[in-house]
């Protein structure tokens, strides 16, 4: 598998909510993860984003991605995703009680590569606009 169809395989696992069952096999062991946004602060490593991808989709069951863009950069060894995640708040588990309240979400994954798997990724996202959306901020 080359670096973009594994980048593929790990977005859509983690996107769908597979959670790190579904995708640490696109992964190192070790793969790390950052993210600038109060909500992600705790996530340090790629199966902890995972897991809270999987956990989202409780209180936003309908929780689903609308892919604009996915690009490699050989060079680099980094494959960029841009993505607008979408779902409404109906499900239990979130900060409050369900708000019927309808998010729509940009965000960008850029996934480094060693090894032919996903060693580190990086997530863009505004998380503020986002839990606004919700009602949850």
């Amino acid at each position: 598998m080359n670096m973009t169809d594994t980048a593929k395989a790990f977005f859509e696992a983690c996107e769908t909510g597979k959670g790190w069952d579904g995708g640490a096999a696109y992964c190192t062991t070790d793969a790390s993860f950052s993210c600038q946004s109060g909500a992600l602060a705790d996530a340090l490593t790629l199966e902890a984003y995972a897991e809270w991808m999987k956990g989202l989709l409780t209180p936003i069951p309908d929780g689903r991605y609308e892919l604009k863009g996915f690009a490699a950069d050989d060079d680099r060894s980094i494959v960029l995703a841009f993505a607008v995640f979408h779902g409404t708040q109906t499900g239990e588990g979130g900060p409050v009680a369900p708000t019927g309240n309808v998010v729509a979400s940009d965000y960008v994954y850029a996934m480094e590569f060693a090894g032919g798997k996903v060693s580190h990724m990086t997530k863009i996202w505004n998380d503020g606009h986002a839990l606004s959306q919700l009602g949850w901020a």
